[in-house]
């Protein structure tokens, strides 16, 4: 079986989905040597390649309505609508401990995309290759704009990986894997809008010229990476475990049964689909 990939798409919350597909995978012992992912889709891979089940649904639902995870209060005065420390510090060092050994141990890679903000290209920071301070980037690939502080790792400023490559598919082959799994958080005919807030961005990133096109062009990228994800898909290159329908959880939802819901929708999906993904796996 020629050696297969697996990408995740990022979403915030919807994530969720992510996790109960992943979820899933881990009850089957289904894991794939190499792992690329953004934003929440990243974070959610993690907790999976630890082997660490239910560990994202503790995190994610759990936490879920407090103010020490998401505050629009705290938005207003520190710029920072999730609590980055909280999720990135005091979660996985105390709260819902992340295996650290289990991770670094485990023989898969893993890839993390983020953006950097001077030049406005995407930035990968590999597990086995770099072995990089995970949680740092991690939480770069996490940070929105507006939503959360840039970060600074290693001479760079690094946001959300999901703006410059949203489903890092590319990647995965200029890595080495031409056969990919990829597991998306939006339905099949999503089309994403153009960002119309220009004079937005130029006040809050007026700095970095390069973010600010890569940003107003965020949507094309998205919508020509599907399509091309389709294509390889049809092509049998590809295998994309996606939701059925439009998911009603945005990507700040707070609403515990809702993000539950979309938890066990991914779950479902994936039990659904796991035939197919194996015969397509050995095919």
């Amino acid at each position: 079986m020629e050696p297969t990939g697996l990408i995740l798409e990022g979403g915030g919350m919807r994530g969720l989905y992510t996790a109960g597909v992943l979820e899933y995978f881990a009850e089957r012992d289904l894991y794939f040597p190499y792992q690329i992912g953004v934003s929440a889709g990243a974070c959610m891979a993690v907790s999976y390649l630890s082997r660490q089940r239910g560990r994202n649904k503790k995190v994610n639902i759990d936490f879920a309505g407090d103010s020490r995870y998401l505050s629009w209060r705290k938005l207003l005065i520190r710029r920072e609508l999730f609590g980055m420390d909280f999720i990135f510090g005091e979660i996985p060092n105390k709260l819902v401990p992340f295996d650290f050994k289990a991770f670094r141990e485990a023989e898969e890679e893993m890839v993390v995309g983020t953006t950097d903000i001077e030049t406005g290209e995407p930035l990968y920071f590999s597990k086995n290759k770099q072995d990089p301070d995970m949680l740092t980037v991690l939480r770069a690939s996490s940070s929105l704009p507006f939503f959360a502080p840039i970060v600074e790792y290693e001479g760079k400023k690094l946001m959300d990986g999901g703006i410059s490559d949203p489903i890092p598919i590319r990647q995965a082959e200029k890595d080495g894997y031409r056969r990919n799994v990829l597991i998306l958080t939006r339905n099949e005919g999503y089309v994403k809008s153009a960002n119309r807030m220009r004079w937005l961005l130029r006040k809050g990133y007026g700095q970095y010229p390069n973010f600010i096109e890569v940003m107003l062009r965020r949507h094309e990228v998205y919508n020509e990476t599907v399509a091309y994800v389709e294509q390889q898909a049809k092509d049998g290159s590809a295998f994309i475990i996606r939701p059925d329908l439009p998911l009603r959880v945005g990507r700040v939802e707070q609403n515990k049964t809702k993000l539950e819901q979309l938890y066990q929708q991914g779950y479902e999906e994936a039990k659904k689909m796991f035939p197919h993904l194996l015969n397509w796996l050995n095919g």
